[in-house]
């Protein structure tokens, strides 16, 4: 299931270092090309609000199964495009379907000990965010041996065996309950008023990953620049020192299933923002400079993990919903993140990027803040109420 959330995810990014190769081959603009990037986002998220809620109405194996081969075939498209308009096709169609990784993660919290939750989901949220960071350096590795198609060819044959390997391993699975797709949909907005720690979970991981977003659309302007005049391949492997923050995953899974949830949250938002001091001498030197990209990256694990843990916790029959509506707000934190930091940098360069996302990690400690009251109120009601019915359980969920 790791490997499968890797391969989905990461298919994401592949266009991202190879959009000069695709405009001289294609014969098109770099601008053009550069659109495709947008498109792999917003196919994305279409998937996250229309295809992940699937998880809790269909039989789930057979739905992240058939959702990765389709994600399959749009990569082959992508690998066999003739032209800008078969390649956004093919882009769109593997976007929209790769978030068949949204219905793995919380699959893994449904077959695993409920005691061990938290270390299941890490382990998928580990092999997700290898996929994410590993996907420009090997695009670019594979791109230089044997072209830019070669990466979405060889990706889409390794998708199909882990689909098929992953039909014979995993195990049915499937809501008792039988609901019709526009009911799911609507329930999201229900699932988000019922929830208070959804809105305030997903409040935190949309800041945090906003904070890392305007980190990762900028360090390579500021790389390439004057004070480092780093190759575009010397980039790609500093963005590979963020993959240590995926250790971060199984890591905090466990300590959120030793019941750390609050404790882990609040350091890794603290370094989130604390970070953004060693990015400020990174503008001079490449060793503060990757100092201040592994620890911002350990911190967004250390958010984002456990804000799973929680907002799986609040209603069991519901988690891809949940999943659906957390993950939207996480992206629409990523976008918002990225403009910011585009427009921190045009007008006052590294120091108001810097300033920036140091803001945007400070907010989200005042967004966690705001979610211990929640939860210190949802305590309150738990035990104000009699002790029995099933009302009381779904409030003891959401309390932790």
């Amino acid at each position: 299931m790791a490997v499968a959330s890797g391969l989905c995810a990461g298919g994401n990014y592949f266009n991202q270092p190879l959009l000069h190769s695709i405009a001289v081959d294609l014969d098109v603009t770099e601008a053009t090309v550069a659109l495709t990037v947008t498109l792999a986002q917003v196919a994305y998220a279409c998937g996250l609000l229309l295809l992940v809620p699937l998880g809790d109405m269909l039989e789930r194996r057979a739905a992240a199964v058939t959702l990765m081969l389709l994600a399959a075939a749009g990569q082959f498209i992508s690998g066999f495009a003739s032209g800008i308009v078969m390649l956004s096709a093919g882009i769109a169609m593997a976007g929209l379907f790769s978030v068949a990784a949204q219905i793995l993660v919380p699959l893994a919290a449904i077959l695993s000990d409920p005691r061990r939750s938290g270390r299941a989901v890490g382990i998928v949220m580990s092999g997700l965010l290898t996929g994410i960071l590993t996907a420009r350096s090997v695009a670019g590795l594979l791109s230089a041996w044997g072209g830019w198609t070669t990466i979405y060819r060889v990706s889409g044959v390794a998708m199909v065996g882990v689909a098929v390997a992953l039909w014979f391993a995993l195990p049915t699975s499937r809501n008792p309950s039988r609901v019709r797709y526009a009911d799911t949909l609507r329930s999201l907005y229900t699932l988000l008023r019922a929830h208070p720690r959804l809105r305030s979970r997903a409040l935190l991981g949309a800041l945090s990953f906003s904070s890392v977003s305007v980190l990762f659309s900028t360090m390579a302007l500021l790389l390439s620049g004057p004070s480092h005049g780093m190759s575009e391949a010397g980039i790609g492997l500093v963005g590979l020192a963020g993959v240590a923050g995926a250790l971060m995953a199984s890591v905090a899974g466990r300590l959120a299933d030793r019941g750390w949830v609050q404790t882990t949250t609040a350091v890794s938002v603290l370094l989130i923002a604390s970070s953004w001091c060693a990015l400020w001498l990174g503008a001079t030197s490449l060793v503060w400079f990757l100092a201040g990209v592994l620890l911002i990256d350990l911190a967004l694990q250390g958010v984002h993990i456990n804000n799973q843990h929680v907002v799986f916790k609040l209603e069991a029959e519901a988690r891809s919903r949940l999943n659906a509506v957390y993950m939207t707000g996480y992206f629409i934190g990523a976008a918002g993140g990225s403009a910011l930091g585009s427009l921190a940098w045009h007008f006052g360069g590294w120091p108001a990027t810097c300033v920036t996302g140091g803001v945007l990690g400070m907010l989200g400690a005042v967004a966690l803040l705001h979610d211990r009251r929640v939860e210190q109120r949802s305590e309150r009601g738990v035990t104000s109420r009699p002790p029995s019915g099933d009302a009381c359980g779904v409030a003891r969920d959401a309390s932790r």
